[in-house]
């Protein structure tokens, strides 16, 4: 594949993923606008196959396009770039969020594994019942707040 250009279609194949992503991901300036045939087809460097599964796998990681395009700008200036701008930075960020969704998440199951040790079957006979152990319990008897 070195020096080979590739085409929209070799491309996307080569990268798991669609036509339509790697179109979205040129809007989107992730991706550079690619050289063109003199038939007019896209023309990519295979180098564009790697920064595709960087961006497919960022995402998995649970970073947005927003910040995979800051994460990837980033890169490509090491000289001169704010220190909070690599991926170290934003890795330490992103952790600290998926830690704080998992502490939710264990709280959810939680709370999903008591409703069911208590047999709740029906919610809003469980939202009455002053027992029930799901959390919207004391919402049946305060009403609505605002």
């Amino acid at each position: 594949m070195t020096g080979t250009w590739l085409r929209t279609g070799q491309i996307a194949e080569a990268a798991g993923v669609n036509q339509q992503t790697l179109r979205y991901y040129e809007r989107r300036g992730l991706l550079a606008e690619p050289d063109r045939s003199p038939g007019g087809h896209r023309l990519y460097p295979p180098g564009t196959v790697t920064v595709l599964r960087v961006i497919k796998a960022a995402q998995r990681l649970g970073f947005t396009l927003e910040e995979i395009s800051d994460l990837l700008e980033a890169g490509q200036h090491h000289h001169g770039r704010k220190p909070d701008a690599g991926l170290q930075a934003r890795a330490r960020e992103k952790l600290v969020d998926v830690e704080a969704k998992i502490a939710d998440l264990n709280v959810i199951a939680g709370s999903l594994r008591t409703a069911l040790d208590a047999g709740c079957d029906d919610l809003i006979d469980c939202a009455h019942n002053p027992t029930c152990p799901l959390p919207f319990a004391d919402l049946a008897t305060t009403g609505p707040r605002g």
